[in-house]
């Protein structure tokens, strides 16, 4: 059993999937980072020094300054600011992935595409003209 999950672990595609899915994790915190410290800080500030991460609705019926603040009182909160930014954090891994795929193919396309055909030789083409006239003769 063991060599059997031996085998089946140090399969190619196992292998790579495990590496695909150890990179795809590290990606999405970079475009999380990107999403949160980059993108967010100027958006808020054109918007009115607006935080999108503290954005939340209190169903408890109580006031606080902050959305740590509401959650550290124990109320029940929706935190939509949250929300956006995760949305933001998927659409740009979205179109990052969608560029990757569309390179791919584009090579896969170039790859398989079929050469120009190659002109015969010289040495051919009149080999072939002179077996052309030797049939048109009988």
């Amino acid at each position: 059993m063991l060599r059997e999950f031996r085998e089946f672990a140090m399969r190619g595609n196992v292998v790579d999937m495990a590496v695909g899915i150890i990179l795809g994790a590290a990606f999405g915190k970079i475009v999380s980072s990107l999403v949160n410290d980059v993108l967010m800080p100027p958006v808020g500030m054109l918007l009115g020094r607006m935080d999108f991460s503290e954005f939340y609705f209190n169903l408890s019926g109580g006031t606080y300054p902050t959305l740590a603040a509401a959650r550290e009182a124990g109320a029940v909160v929706i935190a939509y600011g949250a929300f956006i930014n995760t949305i933001i954090d998927f659409l740009l891994v979205a179109f990052a992935i969608f560029l990757l795929i569309r390179q791919i193919n584009r090579l896969r396309r170039q790859a398989e595409a079929p050469a120009a055909p190659v002109e015969p030789p010289r040495q051919e083409l009149l080999l072939a003209e002179i077996r052309d006239l030797l049939k048109a003769r009988t």
